[in-house]
């Protein structure tokens, strides 16, 4: 004879396998869906300066500041398993000293149920694009472009970069900073 315990057991283990069962065929449903979308970066202006770094020896390094106009549907993206988008542009240059940086220039969490088109005009880096040396001055090709997480219900992480990026070159010359 079996104990109310001995039953609650059974039924609670029942209902865990009955519940990892449907989420397994939730994550299934969307798992293969290209979550890719068009996306159009302008960028309207550059600037570049050499400013002191604290954060080592007393060097100096380049520091560049990127206004951009960004434009994206993303609603295609959004289906029942998406909470949430974390979307970040992204800077990838290389120098003599590294094949590859990359800087994360700006970032925005799209939550479900929010406006999905992003139209941004005239948008300052949310970040500083700071390089460790002088390889951002006449550097001619620094690729920006937009990538984004997809925050499932249930499922893997996805890594998705957007369809669009654009290559800009920088300044020959430093911009004149001022002392205070």
């Amino acid at each position: 004879m079996n104990t109310v315990l001995s039953r609650a057991n059974s039924l609670f283990a029942f209902s865990l396998s009955v519940m990892a069962a449907l989420t397994f065929g939730c994550f299934v449903t969307t798992a293969f869906k290209d979550r890719r979308v068009p996306v159009d970066i302008h960028v309207s202006r550059v600037m570049l300066k050499n400013v002191d770094d604290f954060t080592g020896p007393r060097e100096r390094s380049d520091l560049g500041f990127i206004t951009f106009d960004l434009s994206a549907d993303l609603q295609p993206i959004f289906d029942w398993n998406v909470k949430q988008l974390f979307l970040y542009m992204s800077a990838e240059y290389a120098t003599k000293s590294n094949a590859l940086n990359q800087v994360v220039l700006w970032d925005k969490i799209v939550l479900r149920g929010e406006n999905t088109k992003l139209n941004l005009r005239d948008t300052k880096s949310k970040y500083f694009f700071f390089d460790d040396g002088n390889g951002l001055r006449a550097n001619k090709n620094i690729t920006l472009s937009l990538s984004w997480n997809v925050v499932p219900n249930a499922g893997i992480l996805p890594l998705v970069a957007g369809s669009g990026h654009i290559s800009l070159p920088f300044p020959e010359s430093y911009e004149a900073t001022r002392s205070y």
